[in-house]
């Protein structure tokens, strides 16, 4: 095994989701390793929660309804809209048009 196929290289990214088709948000970190095998071939590999998992950027699909038309967003998109929704009403949950206010084209 040659020095490069044991380096990796690792960066870590979190986003915001929110599903289109019911409204659920949420967060998610990972970790994106980038690999070099043996023949010198680059391959990445999406860590989250200890757990290998697919590309967020690729199909992300929904926990709570499985939909897949996901908006990926910054992190902290949810919490600052959950956040908000808390400060405006106390115990009163989220809207997934707090999360995409900033999405909306204002009528001119």
């Amino acid at each position: 095994m040659s020095q490069d196929a044991s380096r990796i290289a690792v960066v870590h990214e979190s986003y915001s989701f929110a599903c289109m088709r019911c409204g659920h948000g949420w967060e998610q970190s990972y970790a994106i390793e980038h690999h070099t095998d043996a023949g010198g071939r680059e391959f990445v590999r999406y860590v989250a929660e200890g757990r290998v998992v697919p590309s967020p950027l690729s199909r992300p699909a929904c926990a709570n309804c499985d939909g897949h038309l996901v908006r990926i967003m910054r992190p902290g998109r949810v919490s600052s809209a959950r956040d908000a929704s808390r400060a405006r009403r106390p115990g009163h949950h989220w809207q997934l048009s707090h999360l995409l206010h900033p999405f909306q084209r204002r009528a001119g």
